[in-house]
């Protein structure tokens, strides 16, 4: 594992910015161990919502977790707004940073990330495979989801 600080500035896309660093080093596995900082307009995909809401003002980022593979970035984020209501969900492109995000991500660079459907689930779900010599090798440490009855 390679800890690597993040710093986003103002104007920067949250998501896109954490998907352009594991790009950037060329790397296919990490995750956002933490995030805090202050966005002016958040995206949040909420629990069984088809669609992101758009959230606007001074809004504070509480937390931020998730993975990052080159599919892209699986991120939850609880945001605070002024009045200290809190809002939390996936977090979609369009989180604009207001003064500051700053990022924990650690870099994973014998492990592969991807995303395949999940008959279980419904969903694109991780993918994790280990490549310490080249050959990648499946570690998912859960068994795969039985298709619901």
């Amino acid at each position: 594992m390679q800890p690597h600080p993040l710093r986003l500035l103002p104007g920067d896309d949250l998501r896109a910015s954490v998907e352009d660093a594991l790009r950037q080093r060329e790397l296919r596995a990490a995750f956002v161990l933490q995030g805090i900082g202050s966005l002016s307009v958040a995206q949040l995909r909420f629990a069984g919502a088809e669609t992101p809401v758009t959230l606007r003002g001074d809004l504070e980022i509480l937390t931020l977790a998730g993975s990052v593979s080159p599919d892209g970035a699986h991120l939850h984020m609880s945001v605070s707004d002024a009045g200290g209501q809190v809002f939390g969900g996936h977090v979609a492109c369009g989180c604009t940073v207001r003064t500051t995000a700053e990022i924990l991500l650690v870099l994973l660079p014998e492990h592969r990330f991807s995303r395949a459907l999940d008959a279980g689930t419904g969903f694109m779900e991780l993918v994790v495979q280990r490549e310490p010599d080249g050959s990648a090798r499946p570690t998912n440490l859960l068994p795969p989801h039985s298709p619901r009855e």
